[in-house]
Formats: structure tokens, sequence, C-alpha cells
């Protein structure tokens, strides 16, 4: 799980990044269109990992309270 929300944070910041190069120094037109079709999507799948990845607190209490039954 630690893997997965590393993976993502990092890929969140890499699109940000390449989104706001593109915003900011204004480079050639293939560029922003690479820019835009790869790293949109990345930000939107990272960021949706990212909210996956951290779960809801009564969720946690639950798993730690019920006793295991497994075997």
């Amino acid at each position: 799980m630690e893997k997965l929300y590393l993976a993502s944070y990092s890929m969140f910041i890499i699109s940000l990044a390449s989104i706001g190069y593109a915003l900011i120094f204004n480079p050639a037109y293939w560029i922003v269109y690479t820019i835009s079709i790869v790293f949109i999507p990345t930000l939107i799948l990272s960021f949706g990992l990212l909210v996956m990845a951290r779960g809801p607190k009564e969720e946690d209490e639950d798993k730690t309270k019920e006793p295991f039954i497994g075997y």
C-alpha cells in the first residue's frame, strides 16, 4: 500500500509540474499537445489513486476491532 501511495504521489507531482511548465513557458505546440495528451489523464488517475489509497477512518477502526476468523 505504501508503494501505491508513493507512486501515485510522485505521478501527481510530475504531472502537475509538466502542466505548469506548458502553461508558463509556452513551448512549441507539439510539446503542449503531448503534455496535454499524456499528463492530464495521468494527473486525474494519480489523484484518484491517492484518494482510494487513503480510505475512510471508520474502516480502519473496524478492521482493528474485528477478530481474525481466517484459516
